[in-house]
């Protein structure tokens, strides 16, 4: 199904604030990064489980982590002024979520892509902050070519 209805507005301005700090793409973002994420760190543990016995989790990813994504992708453009690390995730968020809507980039790809770039013992909790951080680098990097540039 075709759900680019659902920023046909944003698209008629198509400006890098109005993207990033919309609150309902943050929240359709909040659902896909979390799921997304969860599936592929069950990937990366079941893979590395020498039980060969699937680990399935549903972990959150905190704002640290998109934020400090966020920062190295060079996409602090799209949050709004004077943004904290809560907006800065929003932000990520909104920026999936547009990407998504449409149709740059399936969740299958984002969980691939998750997967590709997770690295590590996850169980860590500093590991699994840097790692993580790595990944949500690479899949903002990757999406950035669907983004306006104004």
């Amino acid at each position: 199904m075709d759900y680019e209805f659902l920023i046909k507005d944003l698209n008629r301005n198509k400006s890098q604030k109005i993207i990033g700090t919309d609150k309902g793409l943050a929240k359709i973002g909040d659902a896909i990064v979390n799921l997304a994420y969860s599936v592929a760190k069950s990937n990366i543990l079941t893979k590395n489980n020498q039980n060969n016995k699937p680990i399935r989790t549903g972990k959150k990813v905190g704002r640290t982590i998109l934020e400090a994504a966020l920062k190295k992708a060079e996409l602090k453009n799209f949050a709004k002024n004077r943004a904290n690390a809560h907006d800065f995730a929003d932000t990520v968020e909104a920026l999936v979520a547009y990407v998504w809507l449409a149709n740059k980039i399936s969740i299958k790809e984002i969980i691939e892509l998750l997967t590709e770039n997770l690295a590590g013992n996850l169980y860590d909790r500093q590991e699994e902050i840097s790692s993580a951080t790595i990944a949500f680098t690479e899949l903002l990097s990757s999406i950035k070519k669907f983004l306006p540039e104004k």
